[in-house]
């Protein structure tokens, strides 16, 4: 009688070229991994947001009915007290601030000798400038006209430059304070801290009059797939070059 016992063949595994390919899409550690994904998650949802947007800015499309009711309700809700209180949450956005912010922020980047970090704040806000620059002399866009305006300015108003700068720094700052962070609650927490604050400024934006709530939409979507577009670029190029060497802020 014949003891040797036949392996039971194999079953075939048809998705495994395909579980492989989402596992390392998936993965914290691979070049093109988890942040790959979420970059081109973010930059794919922001560009529609942002599409969308841009293409409501007729005089009769709704979302400029919707800009108009909204400025009417804040330049009725204002105050002595809000006044001055927007005057000082907006300048968070101001290019004096976000510029000293990212210069401290890249000096202290440089001290730790992270270099890819240092780039990536480098190329998001320099580069993030020249886009919105860009995007105002496209569009073109008017800023609100008010009977009494508590500010006055001559630029173009699409996207909100306040709004669009706060949204790259303190979302690039949420980025490297939760890098070396384990704990997804904590990481929630200052990710959401980072969305109240460019909230807030936006807010000011809206009720200053400087601009049109479409205006502070855009600017955030804008600014989101630009933020995504280097740090994703950044992060690949370090996991390919270092795949396994893992250098704290």
């Amino acid at each position: 009688m014949d003891s040797r016992v036949t392996p039971e063949p194999k079953a075939p595994r048809r998705f495994e070229r395909h579980i492989r390919f989402v596992r390392n899409r998936l993965s914290p550690e691979k070049a093109l991994g988890l942040h790959l994904t979420i970059g081109l998650i973010v930059m794919a949802l922001g560009f529609w947001c942002f599409a969308e947007i841009a293409d409501e800015l007729e005089p009769d499309d709704s979302m400029v009915v919707r800009d108009q009711q909204v400025m009417n309700w804040f330049q009725e809700a204002t105050t002595p007290r809000l006044t001055m209180a927007a005057h000082v949450v907006t300048a968070l956005g101001s290019v004096a601030v976000l510029t000293a912010a990212s210069i401290v922020t890249a000096i202290v980047l440089l001290r730790k000798r992270a270099w890819n970090r240092t780039i990536a704040v480098a190329a998001t806000m320099i580069g993030g400038s020249l886009l919105n620059i860009l995007l105002k002399h496209f569009f073109q866009r008017q800023r609100p006209i008010l009977e009494n305006p508590l500010v006055t300015l001559d630029s173009f108003g699409f996207p909100s430059g306040h709004t669009m700068g706060s949204t790259l720094l303190f979302g690039l700052l949420a980025l490297l304070i939760t890098f070396s962070m384990r704990s997804w609650l904590w990481q929630a927490l200052v990710f959401l801290a980072a969305f109240l604050i460019v909230a807030v400024i936006g807010v000011t934006r809206i009720y200053l009059g400087a601009h049109y709530l479409s205006d502070v939409l855009a600017a955030v979507a804008a600014g989101a797939v630009w933020l995504a577009l280097c740090w994703t670029a950044v992060e690949s190029f370090r996991k390919r070059k270092r795949p396994t060497a893992q250098r704290p802020l």
